[in-house]
C-alpha cells in the first residue's frame, strides 16, 4: 500500500512540476517574443505563411539538340535566375521540346554528347536554384529524353509520347549511355532511375511489381533480385519485355506516376503549376538580339500585312533579324489585314527563333489589337489604350471570325483567351476568378474547358467601359488584368528592358510610303484643299486653261493620291470629286444660273473629301462619331481657307503687274451702269448680224461690246480671247449668241 501512494505521490510531483515548467517556458516567450520564432519553423496555427512568389519562363528547345541549342540557354537561363531573385521570387524554368511536324523524324536524331551536355547543365547547381520542367506538347524521341529527364518535372499533352531513347545507338554504346542516364537521373533523384534504364537500353526487361509494403514500384530484372532481399514481392507483370524499347504516352506516364502534369497546351500548363504570373516566353538566341522595328501606323488598310510581312522576312535573310518590335499606333479598319497579319506573327514557323514584341505607344483599337496580343510579349505606355473601339466597326459574323483566329493566336501564347474576346465581342461576360492563389480571368466556355474548373470560384464581371462596347484597357490599366504585359514610358526604357544597345533599326518603306503619310496628314490635307479651291476659282476667272487649272489639278491630285495609297480613299471618292467639279463647271460656263448642278456638284465635292478623310461612310461607334467630327471640322477649314483666298485674290491681284491677268478687274462705275442698263432690257434682236469685240474672254459666256451697248453673250461652245471680234448670230431674248470672225487686214 505504502509503494501504491509512494507512486501516486512521484507522479502528482513529476505532472506538478511539468506544469510550472510549461507556464515558465510560456511566460518567457510571451515576454521575449523573440524565443519563440525561428525562421527555419513553419508559423504559429492559425496564420500560415505567405506562399512564395513564382514566376515563370519559357524556353523552347527545338529538336534534335545541338551543340548550339546548349550554348543559347545558358545566358538567357542564368538571367531569368537573376531577375527572380531580384524579385524576391522563385524562379520556374519550363523547356518546351518542340519541332516542326513536317520535322518529326528529323527531331528524332540528337547525338549522346549533345543531350548530356544540356542535360548536364539543367541539373547543374547554378540551375537547381529554380524549379524546372520539361514541356512535351508532342512526342520526344531519342536522346533529347535525356535532357527531359534532367528537369526537377515534366508535362505532357495526353497523346505525346516520351521514348524510344535509343534511336541511333548501337548495343556496343549502350553501357555508356546508361552510365550517362544513370547520371543525371541520381543527380536530380526526381525521375525513376530503372525506367530511365529502360529508355536507354532496350535489352533491359522492365517489371511492374507489388510488394508488402505497399504501392507500385518499376524495377528492371537485374534489380528485382535486390528488391526481394528488403521486401516481399506480392504481383508482378512484365511492362517492357527485353529488347523491347519503352515508351510511354502522356496519360500513361501520368497514370504510372512517372510525370507530374498532363497539359493540353501552355494555358493548362500555366494554370497547373501555379504561376503567380503568366509565363515569360523567352527565345534563345547566340549573342545578342539583333533587332528591327515595324511600324503600324495609321488605318489598317489594304496590303499592309503584306508589306509588313516582306520586310520582316526580308530582314531575317538579309540581316539574320531575331528581334521584331511591332511599333503600333492605330485604330485598326481591316479585320482581314490584322488578322493575317497576327496569324504570321503566332504561327509562321519562320519566326520560332525571332522574338517579338508589341510596343503600344498610344492606341491599338479594334482590329489593330490583334497583332499586339499576337507577339511574344506587349509593353504599352501608360497612356495608350488597349482594345475598344476603333476604325472598323464588326459585325456579328465578323466578331465570330475575328474570336475564333484570336483563340487560335492567343493559345499559342499560353495565355487566356476570355478578356481578348471581349476586346471585340461586347456580349461576353468575364468573371474574376480565384483558385488558391492564383487570380484569373474566365468567360463561361472558357471555363468550362478547364480540366478542373469545379476549382475556380467565380465572383464578379470585370468592369466594362460602357454596355454593349467592346472591353478596352488603359495602359496604366491593361497588367491588372492582361499579367505578362509591361509598361514601358520611353525608347530608353524599352531599349533597358530587353537589354538592347540601340534603338531597333526602323524597316522604313519607301520614300513614296513616307510622302503618302505626309500629305495624308489632316494639316498638310487641309493646306491643299485651299491651295487647290483658290487656284480653281482664279482659273475659272482667267482666260483659257492656264497656271490656276495646273496649280488645282497638282493639289487635288495629291490631297486624294495620298489618301488612296493611306488606305482612306477608294475610287469612290475619286469619281464623286470628278463628277462634282464637272457638274460645277457645267452650271458656270454652260447653264446660266446656279440650280440643281450647282448645288448637286458642291454637295458631291463635299462628301467625296469628307469620305477621304475617313475609312467609313456611316459612322457604327463612337470612335467614328468622333472621327467623323474631325473630317467635319478638316474640311469646313478648309472652305474657310478657300473663301479667304478667293477674296484676297479678288482685292489684290488684280492690281498687280503680272499675276493680275490671272483674275478679272471689277467693272469701272461706268461700266456697271451700261451692264445694269443692258440686263434690264427684255429683247436684243436689234443686235442680229451686229459685230463688235469682247470685253472678257468667253468660256463660253463672258461680256461684248456693241457701239456703247455692253452686253452678255455667249459660244455655241467654243472659247473666244478678250478684244476679239464677234458677230451676233443668234437673239433669243435676252440670250445673245455670238460666234468669232477674222478681222480684214
Amino acid at each position: 500500500m505504502a509503494g501504491r501512494w509512494g507512486n501516486l505521490s512521484s507522479l502528482l510531483r513529476a505532472r506538478v512540476a511539468a506544469g510550472l515548467l510549461t507556464l515558465g517556458l510560456w511566460g518567457l516567450s510571451a515576454a521575449c517574443p523573440a524565443l519563440g520564432q525561428d525562421s527555419g519553423k513553419a508559423p504559429p496555427a492559425g496564420k500560415p505563411a505567405a506562399p512564395q512568389k513564382q514566376l515563370g519562363w519559357l524556353f523552347r528547345v527545338e529538336l534534335p539538340i545541338t551543340g548550339r541549342t546548349s550554348e543559347s540557354l545558358r545566358d538567357p537561363v542564368r538571367k531569368a535566375i537573376e531577375t527572380a531573385v531580384s524579385e524576391k521570387a522563385r524562379p520556374v524554368l519550363i523547356f518546351e521540346f518542340t519541332y516542326p511536324k513536317e520535322e518529326s523524324e528529323f527531331a528524332r536524331h540528337t547525338l549522346i554528347g549533345s543531350a548530356f551536355d544540356l542535360a548536364s547543365f539543367l541539373s547543374s547547381e547554378t540551375v537547381g536554384r529554380a524549379r524546372t520542367v520539361a514541356y512535351l506538347p508532342q512526342s520526344v524521341q531519342g536522346h533529347a529524353v535525356l535532357a527531359v529527364l534532367a528537369c526537377d518535372e515534366i508535362a505532357m499533352a495526353p497523346d505525346a509520347e516520351l521514348g524510344p531513347a535509343t534511336i541511333d545507338s548501337s548495343p556496343g554504346d549502350r553501357p555508356a549511355i546508361v552510365a550517362n542516364y544513370r547520371t543525371i537521373v541520381t543527380r536530380r533523384k526526381k525521375f525513376l532511375e530503372d525506367v530511365a534504364v529502360k529508355l536507354a537500353d532496350p535489352s533491359q526487361e522492365l517489371l511492374q511489381v507489388e510488394t508488402d509494403k505497399g504501392g507500385t514500384q518499376y524495377v528492371t530484372r537485374e534489380d528485382l533480385e535486390n528488391l526481394k532481399k528488403g521486401q516481399t514481392i506480392m504481383k508482378s507483370e512484365v511492362l517492357f519485355p527485353a529488347n523491347q524499347p519503352a515508351r510511354f504516352s502522356g496519360s500513361e506516364a501520368k497514370r504510372k506516376s512517372l510525370i507530374e502534369h498532363l497539359a493540353n497546351n501552355r494555358v493548362e500548363l500555366v494554370r497547373k503549376l501555379d504561376l503567380s504570373e503568366p509565363i515569360r516566353d523567352e527565345i534563345q538566341v547566340v549573342g545578342s538580339y539583333r533587332a528591327v522595328q515595324v511600324e503600324v501606323k495609321g488605318p489598317i488598310k489594304e496590303g499592309m500585312a503584306e508589306r509588313a510581312q516582306r520586310m520582316i522576312r526580308k530582314a531575317i535573310r538579309d540581316e539574320e533579324a531575331n528581334f521584331v518590335c511591332l511599333w503600333i499606333d492605330s485604330a485598326g479598319g481591316s479585320p482581314v489585314e490584322s488578322m493575317d497579319l497576327a496569324r504570321y506573327l503566332a504561327l509562321d514557323p519562320e519566326l520560332k527563333d525571332v522574338q517579338t514584341v508589341a510596343y503600344v505607344s498610344n492606341e491599338a483599337r479594334a482590329d489593330a489589337a490583334l497583332i499586339a496580343l499576337a507577339c511574344n510579349e506587349i509593353a504599352v505606355h501608360p497612356r495608350a489604350v488597349l482594345g475598344g473601339e476603333g476604325d472598323y466597326a464588326f459585325s456579328p459574323p465578323e466578331i465570330r471570325e475575328v474570336v475564333t483566329a484570336l483563340r487560335e493566336i492567343v493559345r499559342r501564347r499560353g495565355r487566356s483567351w476570355s478578356l481578348p474576346a471581349a476586346m471585340f465581342d461586347p456580349s461576353l461576360v468575364v468573371y474574376r476568378c480565384t483558385r488558391g492563389n492564383q487570380t484569373a480571368y474566365f468567360c463561361d466556355d472558357e471555363l468550362a474547358g478547364d480540366p478542373d474548373p469545379g476549382q475556380w470560384k467565380k465572383w464578379e464581371t470585370i468592369p466594362m467601359p460602357g454596355t454593349g462596347k467592346p472591353l478596352s484597357f488603359a495602359g496604366s490599366d491593361a497588367a491588372t488584368y492582361l499579367p505578362g504585359i509591361r509598361k514601358v514610358e520611353s525608347r530608353a526604357e524599352f531599349r533597358d528592358l530587353y537589354n538592347l544597345t540601340k534603338d531597333p533599326a526602323l524597316l522604313e518603306p519607301t520614300w513614296v510610303d513616307v510622302l503618302v503619310e505626309a500629305l495624308a496628314s489632316p494639316a498638310i490635307g487641309v493646306f491643299l484643299l485651299i491651295v487647290g479651291g483658290a487656284a480653281l476659282y482664279a482659273e475659272l476667272h482667267s482666260p483659257g486653261i492656264g497656271v490656276g487649272a495646273f496649280v488645282a489639278t497638282i493639289c487635288f491630285a495629291l490631297f486624294f493620291w495620298s489618301h488612296f495609297l493611306g488606305g482612306t480613299a477608294g475610287w469612290l471618292e475619286v469619281v464623286l470629286f470628278v463628277a462634282g467639279i464637272s457638274c460645277l463647271l457645267l452650271e458656270v460656263l454652260v447653264i446660266p444660273g446656279f440650280g440643281i448642278f450647282g448645288l448637286g456638284g458642291g454637295a458631291l465635292i463635299l462628301l467625296s473629301l469628307v469620305l477621304a478623310c475617313q475609312t467609313f461612310v456611316i459612322p457604327r461607334n463612337a470612335y467614328q462619331v468622333m472621327e467623323f467630327r474631325n473630317s467635319l471640322l478638316a474640311i469646313a477649314a478648309a472652305l474657310v481657307g478657300i473663301i479667304a483666298a478667293a477674296s484676297t485674290l479678288n482685292r489684290w491681284l488684280p492690281r498687280t503687274p503680272f499675276l493680275g491677268q490671272m483674275v478679272l478687274s471689277p467693272p469701272s462705275e461706268e461700266e456697271a451702269e451700261a451692264i445694269s442698263y443692258s440686263e434690264a432690257l427684255a429683247h436684243f434682236e436689234a443686235l442680229a448680224g451686229m459685230r463688235g469685240k469682247t470685253t472678257t474672254p468667253l468660256m463660253p459666256g463672258g461680256k461684248a461690246r456693241f457701239g456703247k451697248e455692253l452686253v452678255d453673250v455667249m459660244t455655241g461652245g467654243e472659247f473666244v480671247d478678250r478684244d476679239a471680234l464677234v458677230e451676233v448670230v443668234d437673239v433669243r431674248g435676252a440670250w445673245v449668241v455670238v460666234r468669232a470672225v477674222e478681222e480684214k487686214a
